[in-house]
């Protein structure tokens, strides 16, 4: 292996999209096998229906993925897109799911893992949609209609969304500073990595008078976006669309 390791989120990926499709599909064949591990977290897909929503396009996405889990193991954390998604694809794409906030010994230092919108505590209608969306009896109910009704409440959710987040001050959609310090507090860690945002960076935080880092991942919109860490340094890259 390596002696690195790669993390990556908010891909959101659809089949309309085949510029991110090709880019991911790249990374997965030519440099996730050369890691120690990949880790997910969070937004895989644009939107996930359901495990029974099997199409040429999921069917794709989950081959590259079990390939490379043959070799490298692949860790998958939900995301506020994908967060229906279960056993059934994990297994099939050879992915192990973790707890939406989970501490990895990574290289020696103890590092809390996150989608990262839970923290966002300032947009008060999300945070809503996020505690009734995240219980047992809604999804339960939500994954019992037919694949048909799921696609047409996503397309009017996701319109209603996006006018929702135009009436937002940008600030109220990124996290909220003393919610970071508290779950770092809570893990009793010193760094944390996140996604969701889409403001890919690297903040210093003061937790109890210590300093503790904060690296969060891009989107894949516009170009990949990774995060490379190593046993003592890290990195934010791109991956440019070659379509």
């Amino acid at each position: 292996m390596g002696n690195f390791t790669y993390f990556i989120s908010d891909i959101h990926l659809s089949a309309e999209r085949t510029d991110i499709t090709e880019c991911l599909l790249a990374f997965l064949r030519d440099e996730a096998p050369q890691a120690d591990a990949l880790y997910i977290l969070g937004d895989l897909f644009e939107v996930w229906l359901g495990d029974d929503d099997i199409n040429p396009f999921t069917t794709l996405i989950a081959a590259a993925i079990k390939q490379l889990s043959l070799t490298v193991p692949v860790f998958f954390i939900h995301g506020n897109r994908d967060f229906a998604l279960k056993d059934a694809y994990a297994k099939r794409a050879g992915m192990t799911i973790l707890a939406e906030q989970t501490v990895i010994d990574l290289y020696n230092t103890p590092t809390v893992i996150l989608h990262g919108d839970e923290m966002c505590t300032r947009d008060i209608a999300y945070m809503r949609f996020r505690k009734k969306s995240r219980s047992k009896w809604w999804l339960t109910s939500m994954l019992a209609l037919p694949l048909w009704v799921r696609k047409y409440i996503a397309r009017k959710g996701r319109k209603t969304s996006a006018h929702n987040k135009q009436q937002l001050n940008m600030d109220i959609m990124d996290v909220t500073p003393q919610v970071v310090d508290d779950v770092l507090a809570h893990h009793k860690v010193k760094r944390m990595i996140h996604g969701h945002t889409h403001r890919p960076d690297i903040h210093v935080h003061n937790v109890n008078g210590e300093s503790a880092t904060r690296i969060v991942l891009g989107d894949w919109y516009s170009q990949g976006s990774v995060l490379k860490v190593e046993k003592n340094a890290f990195k934010l890259q791109q991956r440019s669309f070659t379509l």
